[in-house]
């Protein structure tokens, strides 16, 4: 290889990153298109709105150390015979609407919660492992963003139910505000969606 050859290649070198990039989530454009398609027709339900509405107006802006103790006994809580907190979320009228749009996919939806302002499930389709989510980029990529802001997560292979499965999560906009109140995020069977 000749000097101008080597400099030539050394420069080419030197506008490459440092750092390899991290190889985008393949199934993000789909996972997109299933948002727009299917969720957003339901995510902005008067049922979802209100729900959220009401739990901000009940809790307000809690500070740090409540939610953290609220999450902890909601950790303390899961897969025991006494969960009130728990079935306050799964009692809740939005969670049965919830319920039945997961039931309506055949499988493409796995699990869907919503969240409030402080990032604290307001309903589910099932039991979460933590009550607070407002430290998750599922959270703090849509909700602090802003109105439409969207989260597409890591698609990965679950063993239990032999599938590929990610979270989108969208902020959720009251429509008489205009301000963002809360969040929403869908489980998705990525295999389900070509």
């Amino acid at each position: 290889m000749t000097l101008y050859r080597t400099m030539l290649a050394v420069s080419a070198l030197a506008l490459l990153p440092l750092s390899t990039p991290v190889q985008a989530n393949p199934y993000e454009t789909s996972m997109r298109d299933y948002l727009e398609s299917e969720v957003l027709i339901w995510a902005f339900d008067p049922v979802v709105i209100d729900a959220i509405r009401s739990q901000n107006e009940r809790l307000g802006q809690l500070p740090q150390e409540r939610i953290d103790a609220l999450d902890q006994e909601w950790r303390a809580q899961v897969g025991t015979g006494t969960q009130p907190l728990v079935d306050e979320v799964l009692s809740h009228p939005a969670s049965d609407f919830l319920r039945q749009r997961a039931h309506d996919t055949a499988g493409a939806i796995s699990e869907i919660f919503l969240m409030d302002a402080n990032g604290l499930n307001v309903a589910a389709t099932g039991a979460t492992s933590d009550y607070w989510q407002g430290d998750e980029e599922k959270f703090t990529e849509t909700f602090a963003v802003g109105p439409g802001a969207v989260h597409v997560g890591d698609v990965e292979f679950d063993e239990s139910v032999q599938a590929y499965l990610g979270q989108i999560s969208v902020s959720i906009m009251d429509p008489d505000t205009r301000e963002v109140i809360g969040a929403v995020t869908v489980g998705l069977n990525a295999d389900m969606l070509y």
